[in-house]
């Protein structure tokens, strides 16, 4: 498998007009490349482009969803670092085979879509306690150079 880059690194923070008060001036951004929230995660998401890594806030739209656990278990901070591969599902089988376990989502898959990239997430236990995404840039783009 190989990585290409890191994709983004998320921080789970629990207000994220404050979060981005605190932030905003150490990354020189006057607001964030990018807004948005997945209803399927549950999630409203300012992001902001470091050279070829996107830096996530991310606060919980609701408070039994994963955001608003790892908060509750953990406290603000890194909750994801996030690695680009070239075909999610080929990464997850291969770590798979490997003895890698991944975390399902409620529908029990394993590779999650997000617009027009997959996702999947490597359990934290065997990553030194990281919550470790794999994700794509395209997984219909065609195999080749």
């Amino acid at each position: 498998m190989k990585i290409n880059r890191i994709d983004h690194i998320s921080v789970a923070v629990r207000n994220l007009k404050q979060a981005r008060e605190t932030w905003e001036p150490v990354l020189g951004k006057p607001g964030p490349d990018h807004t948005y929230v997945d209803e399927r995660e549950k999630i409203r998401v300012a992001r902001y482009w470091l050279g070829e890594t996107a830096f996530e806030l991310m606060e919980s739209t609701a408070p039994d969803r994963d955001v608003a656990r790892y908060i509750e278990k953990h406290g603000e901070g890194v909750m994801v670092v996030s690695l680009n591969v070239d075909r999610t599902r080929e990464a997850v089988d291969e770590l798979a085979a490997k003895g890698y376990p991944f975390i399902p989502d409620s529908t029990g898959q394993v590779a999650r879509p997000f617009k027009d990239r997959e996702f999947a997430f490597i359990h934290p236990r065997n990553m030194t306690g990281v919550l470790t995404e794999l994700i794509d840039d395209n997984p219909r783009r065609p195999k080749g150079p």
